[in-house]
């Protein structure tokens, strides 16, 4: 087993114990459905992460065959020589930047993460693109894919197979979608209580759900409940990509019909920063993180207003990495075609959509990709 770099392990400390102190991409295109089509690829076998930046032991062999023990890195793109081999995208929704670092409740964000790592100060939305999917599918897509509503996949399902984790296994690169409120058992791909399939957009592909089938094996296999995260960063068997979704009462949203977390009544922003005060420490001192990852926590859009659409922001965006700039801020006007171009270049894989002519965020990192 190899021994956690120094950097890591002050990281991980940090987190969990708390520390000091232009898009291109059109807004179009009709959105397609119907037609089927499993998708295939397995990961396969990865060769020796090698390297290392800024004191940080980015090395360690990867096993062979889907994911790997000791960094879990399964697969084979992305490139041995790359700083960062391992992504976690966590989302968190509907606030913009400067109402979380005004916020005395946002005290993890701002006094722990913040100056763990690197964040945007001009991160935004793709202009006027709301509400909440059509960020989430162009995460995914670098695209909205002319959606342009909030509702589940039965209506807005695509056909199209060029989107991100399609990418990613036609390369070999292994990935999974962890989220809160899920059973696990059948494919989610219907919004029930806390659970808004909105905010796992690869549900939104016949190529992984099968053309839409709940009981998709291949939607089951990698669209998982969140609570087996933390037995997959500690036995290894993490993927290359991982998209973290938390439940409507953790990700700042707050539940629009009901009273566990009704926005009215609930310090949203409050149950949002003590989430990830919980989750963030688990990532962190992970051998996955430590051996090249990287966490991307992003806000979905900016502040929503009463019958107004949501702000475009700008909006959050924190980079945490052994190779992140500790304590920068970035100036550089941004959207989530950025973020998108950051991982198809960490993974190797086509840039889709905006990615195509977005600024990427490598002057977030000591060494990228």
């Amino acid at each position: 087993m190899r021994i956690v770099g120094a950097f890591g392990l002050v990281l991980g400390a940090c987190l969990s114990l708390g520390c000091g102190s232009s898009d291109s991409g059109d807004i179009t295109g009709s959105g397609g459905s119907g037609g089927a089509g499993a998708s295939g690829g397995s990961a396969g076998s990865a060769g020796s992460a090698t390297g290392g930046s800024a004191g940080v032991d980015a090395g360690g062999a990867a096993g062979s065959g889907g994911a790997a023990g000791a960094s879990g890195s399964g697969g084979t793109g992305g490139g041995p020589s790359h700083a960062l081999k391992t992504v976690f995208v966590i989302m968190m929704e509907n606030h913009s930047w400067s109402t979380i670092q005004a916020s005395k409740s946002a005290t993890y964000i701002n006094d722990t993460l913040v100056p763990a790592g690197a964040h945007a100060e001009q991160y935004f939305t793709p202009p006027k693109l709301h509400p909440s999917l059509p960020n989430y599918i162009w995460l995914e897509a670098g695209s909205n894919l002319g959606i342009l509503d909030d509702n589940d996949p039965s209506i807005n399902h695509q056909a199209t197979a060029n989107h991100l984790v399609t990418q990613l296994e036609t390369a070999g690169i292994s990935w999974k979608a962890y989220t809160e409120g899920i059973s696990g058992q059948t494919c989610p791909l219907v919004s029930s209580g806390l659970y808004g399939a909105k905010h796992t957009p690869q549900l939104y592909f016949d190529d992984v759900t099968d053309a839409n089938d709940p009981n998709s094996k291949h939607c089951i296999e990698h669209v998982r409940p969140f609570s087996e995260l933390a037995a997959d960063l500690k036995s290894g068997n993490v993927a290359r990509y991982n998209f973290i979704t938390p439940d409507l009462c953790h990700d700042m949203h707050g539940e629009v019909l009901g009273l566990s977390c009704n926005p009215l009544t609930t310090d949203m922003i409050k149950l949002g920063d003590q989430w990830l005060a919980s989750v963030i420490p688990t990532l962190t001192t992970s051998q996955a993180f430590n051996d090249g990852g990287v966490i991307f926590v992003i806000w979905d859009e900016g502040d929503e207003k009463t019958l107004q659409p949501a702000s475009d922001g700008p909006i959050g965006l924190i980079v945490l990495s052994p190779v992140a700039k500790v304590g920068y801020a970035s100036t550089t006007k941004l959207t989530h075609s950025a973020t998108l171009r950051t991982i198809e270049e960490i993974f190797d894989v086509p840039f889709l959509g905006g990615a195509k002519t977005s600024p990427d965020l490598a002057e977030m990192f000591t060494a990228f990709p």
